[in-house]
Order: structure tokens, then sequence, then C-alpha cells
């Protein structure tokens, strides 16, 4: 009877993570417990083990708190030399480009950020005419820098060239910015690259580098004197953070 019970339970079992992959669309993820669990996958994309089907970011930078999203597809997932890449379809954001687990950019909101980190700065620069980004692998500044028609130079340095092809295979319409003559696109360590620019060569530079925890950590005094030393008397780097999650950052910078 024993047996017989095991084997009943078993097949249930079975048939339970059927459906939960035929309702994920293919999207097959175990469920563990939640209790004193790890509820991301063991690859450290990000895609949650305690909801099947969906992303959810966790991070040490937003302690007690989950964005999760719903995977339609897994469109792309592949190990860079310097982090982990992941584009998935999701139920109401798109496309969404992951970094690490952590959520770069959608299809739905990214203009927000792009607009923001741009426009502001070379807003409140007379006639910018030379920009550097830093970061910014997915073209999305590099788009909005090249609707101000004074620019005459957009150099940009981003050290994985994983996430410059990958945007422009999934997400086309950001990664456009790559497409303007006036970009010349850098593969390498932003730092190295302010270190060896000539004094005064930029009238505002973009940082549009990975969170502090990631690849590219340039949030220390010394990258910020280089950057200093890298633009013009009197003008302007630009760089972003949430002032609720962030605070501690920003009153660090």
């Amino acid at each position: 009877m024993a047996a017989a019970e095991s084997t009943v339970e078993l097949e249930s079992s079975m048939k339970r993570q059927r459906d939960d992959e035929e309702e994920n669309n293919g999207v097959s993820v175990s469920t563990m417990d939640v209790e004193g669990g790890d509820d991301k996958d063991p690859n450290g994309n990000g895609v949650s083990s305690v909801i099947p089907g969906w992303f959810s970011e966790i991070s040490p930078m937003w302690p007690g708190e989950a964005h999760s999203l719903k995977i339609e597809k897994i469109l792309f997932q592949g190990n860079s030399d310097y982090q982990k890449v992941m584009v998935f379809q999701s139920s109401t954001y798109g496309k969404v480009l992951v970094l690490d687990g952590v959520i770069q950019l959608t299809e739905r909101d990214e203009c927000a950020y792009q607009e923001m980190i741009t426009h502001l700065p070379l807003c409140s620069i007379s006639n910018p005419k030379k920009v550097l980004v830093i970061g910014g692998g997915d073209g999305g500044v590099l788009r909005e820098v090249a609707r101000h028609s004074s620019i005459e130079k957009i150099d940009i340095c981003e050290i994985d060239n994983m996430v410059v092809e990958v945007s422009k295979q999934f997400f086309p319409e950001v990664a456009v910015g790559f497409n303007d003559p006036r970009v010349t696109l850098r593969i390498g360590d932003g730092v190295a690259f302010l270190k060896a620019a000539p004094e005064g060569t930029y009238d505002a530079v973009i940082v549009d580098s990975s969170d502090p925890i990631g690849p590219a950590q340039s949030f220390s005094k010394a990258f910020f004197q280089s950057v200093a030393r890298a633009l013009r008397p009197g003008e302007y780097v630009h760089s972003a953070e949430s002032i609720w999650l962030h605070m501690d950052i920003i009153e660090n910078m």
C-alpha cells in the first residue's frame, strides 16, 4: 500500500511540473522551499524558483525588496568575460535586458532613464560639442545624445562587448545610437580610458555604468578625479542613483 501511495504521489508531482511548464510557455523552473532557501536560480540569472516562470530581481543593494516580471520566453542567456547576460520577453514590459540578475532596461520604460540622464546635463551646457559616455552598452544614451545638433563627437567606452552585440540584436530601437557617424565605440575599461584622455577634452561625461556591485565599479574618488580632469573647466559629469535606495552611495560620491 505504501509503495502504491508513493507511486501516486510521484506521478502527481510530475504532472504538476508538466502543467507548470505548459503554463509558463516552456520556461521550466523547479519550485523550492521559500523558508531558508534561495529564491533565484542556481545560474544567477534571477529566474524565480519560488514563482515558476517569473523573473525576480533580488539584490543586496535593495534589501527586503524584489521586482518580479512574468517571463513569456527567454530569448538569450550567455556568460561574457565579466557578467551573466540575459534577455527575456516579459508579459507587460516587452523585452528585458538583465545583467548579473539586475534589470538594465525594458522596452516599455527605457526612454525615461535614457532621456533624463542625457538631456538634463546637455541642456545645461551652452553649445556642447564633445561628449563621453562611460558604459551605456545598450546604445540608448548615444541615441539621446545624438539628438543634440551641436554635438560633433561622441565617444563611448563600454567594458563588455557582449552587452553591445546583444543590444543590437534584441533592442535595435535602443542600439540605433551606435549608427550615428559621430559615435566612436571603444571596448575597454572606462577608468583606464579616462586616465589616458587629454585634459579638458569633453564638455560632458555621462556615466551609465553598472551598479557599484557590478564589473564596472566607477564610484571611487579616483574615478571622479579622472572625470574632472577630462572635462573642460566648468562642465559636467552626470550619473544617477535612486535617492530612496542608494542614498549612502550618493552621500559618498
